[in-house]
């Protein structure tokens, strides 16, 4: 492949460097777009034919054009890593990689995500709320990663692709990671693979 896949994104949004991240990792060429959603570029209507919906990140790869996180990681690995570890075949690994993908559309995302959301963004959502929700998930991962490498399989998959963003970057809603230790190994681990590239930092309030 040559033609570099456009990446539409917000650069502090989660959702956008989980995709980035994978393309990253498969080191396919891309290029990332950054779209000014303050002023409404994400409900442009050329925007609208990409990603009908009018969220970021979305692809562009060869005319083929995809929006959402999760399916957009389903499709890389597929397209440019098919029959790998990344989302393996075996019908018990695959249902291990799909629960954790749906933890990151529903725990991961009403959780840390939430509270990052309030802090950085202003929305308006209930924050404690959103705390609670995160330690109420780190308190089922702790234990999870006690004694094992990584989330789904014994190796890295697009779960852990799909869970690492927001939960690396939990400090900056409020959310403390200092009482997970396993949490926080399992994430250097993400860290220290090859052609890592990390998310925007933003400030980190004051921790809950």
């Amino acid at each position: 492949m040559t033609t570099a896949i456009k990446l539409y994104r917000n650069p502090k949004s989660g959702h956008c460097h989980r995709v980035e991240l994978m393309l990253a990792f498969l080191g396919l060429p891309y290029e990332t777009i950054d779209l000014d959603m303050a002023n409404g570029a994400h409900k442009a209507p050329e925007f609208l034919k990409i990603s009908p919906f009018g969220k970021v990140p979305a692809i562009d790869d060869g005319g083929y054009t995809l929006a959402d996180s999760n399916a957009i990681l389903t499709y890389l690995v597929k397209t440019y890593a098919a029959g790998s570890t990344w989302l393996p075949d075996e019908a018990k690994a695959a249902a291990e990689v799909q629960r954790w993908l749906t933890i990151a559309a529903d725990n991961i995302y009403s959780g840390p995500a939430s509270a990052r959301l309030v802090k950085l963004f202003g929305v308006p959502r209930d924050h404690a709320a959103a705390v609670k929700s995160a330690h109420d998930l780190f308190q089922v991962m702790e234990p999870h990663l006690e004694g094992r490498r990584w989330l789904a399989t014994e190796e890295i998959t697009i779960a852990d692709v799909a869970g690492y963003s927001y939960i690396a970057h939990a400090p900056e809603g409020g959310v403390d990671l200092a009482p997970y230790p396993a949490i926080r190994a399992w994430l250097a681990r993400v860290e220290a693979q090859p052609n890592f590239v990390a998310m925007a930092a933003s400030p980190i309030p004051e921790l809950a």
